[in-house]
């Protein structure tokens, strides 16, 4: 049993970074094409399909190793596991990017929503207006928008894991 741990501990990691190195490539992709500040669904959804591949790869791949069999727990331990390594990667990309490469993506993103927020809100007051720029500056903070991002990703890494594990999974006999 502490031989799976092992090898369990290993797929995490290798498949963790491999996770958070595609995602990064992604967010670059889309840096490069001035959409990274966007909040835009077709973005989302491939991130998502991303992420669903790789963790059932990851999973299929543990399967295989392990003589073909694994337990619908040490699937979720997988998905969670690479979830939490690709979360902090994904951490520190945005540090780099929001620091280093563009210093003004936050005000960009904040500016974006305010607008959003009025052309959904036309009849909204000054009061109001004041009130949102409020709350999107105190959630636009490296350590709320981090950890919001690993609560996310834990999540979605939670939610892609147990359904792909359901189908994956195959016990040993007894």
């Amino acid at each position: 049993m502490k031989d799976q741990n092992l090898e369990l501990k290993n797929h995490i990691l290798q498949y963790g970074g491999i996770l958070g190195g595609i995602s990064v490539v992604f967010g670059l992709m889309l840096y490069s094409l001035d959409m990274h500040y966007q909040n835009d669904s077709n973005a989302t959804i491939v991130s998502l399909v991303i992420t669903l591949g790789v963790i059932a790869y990851a999973q299929f791949a543990y399967r295989k190793d392990n003589e073909n069999f694994m337990s619908l727990g040490q699937a979720i331990k997988i998905g969670l596991g690479m979830a939490a390594v690709s979360g902090i990667i994904n951490v520190i990309y945005f540090l780099f990017l929001s620091n280093v490469l563009d210093p003004e993506m936050m005000n960009k993103a904040l500016e974006m929503g305010l607008n959003e927020f009025m052309d959904q809100n036309p009849e909204a007051s000054d009061e109001m207006i004041e009130q949102v720029k409020g709350m999107q500056q105190q959630f636009t903070g490296p350590v709320i928008t981090s950890s919001i991002m690993i609560i996310f990703s834990l999540l979605t890494g939670l939610v892609v894991s147990l359904i792909t594990g359901l189908f994956l999974k195959r016990n040993r006999p007894e």
